[in-house]
């Protein structure tokens, strides 16, 4: 019987325990949410002929970034996308680079959604990968999502803009 009762105090501390760390983690961490003005700088595209309208593409993307705060960076984003009619999924890297030299690089892994007048939005969860500077050590995740401008006259591909939030901490000083 005192081993029942031990055990069900030993799993209660362990129970609060847990909410009281777990909630003080939380507590710690930091959000940086942003706009993004992206376009296209290299791009290719290569047809999978297993399907009507599959295509492989391999770009960079480079974005103006207007933080919430004030602060503004710029980004560059490597992307794989696999797409049939428009629509398909994708894999980027990206690289926000702040005023002071500090960068945060993430990883997206996401989706595309097509329209018939063509990309019409992609949303992603971000996994924060490497931070320098103010953000060395950093780790946390994302979410965004990003709509894509009609293609213009003599544009390849098409301008878009996005929101995005980063959720992090940062090792202690």
């Amino acid at each position: 019987m005192a081993t029942k009762k031990s055990m069900f105090v030993l799993l209660g501390i362990l129970v609060i325990s847990s909410f009281v760390l777990g909630s003080s983690m939380q507590a710690g961490a930091e959000t940086l949410k942003f706009k993004v003005y992206g376009y296209e700088t290299k791009g290719e595209s290569v047809p999978v002929d297993d399907v009507e309208g599959h295509i492989l593409i391999f770009s960079t993307r480079r974005s103006f970034c207007i933080l919430e705060n004030g602060e503004v960076a710029t980004q560059i984003a490597v992307m794989f996308s696999d797409f049939i009619k428009q629509s398909g999924l994708t894999i980027s890297y990206q690289t926000i680079t702040f005023a002071d030299g500090s960068t945060i690089i993430t990883k997206t892994q996401g989706s595309v959604g097509g329209t018939v007048a063509g990309l019409s939005a992609t949303k992603g969860i971000r996994e924060i990968i490497k931070g320098t500077g103010r953000f060395e050590g950093i780790k946390g995740t994302g979410t965004g999502a990003s709509k894509f401008f009609p293609i213009e006259k003599d544009e390849v591909t098409p301008k878009s803009i996005g929101e995005l939030i980063l959720t992090y901490t940062l090792p202690p000083k």
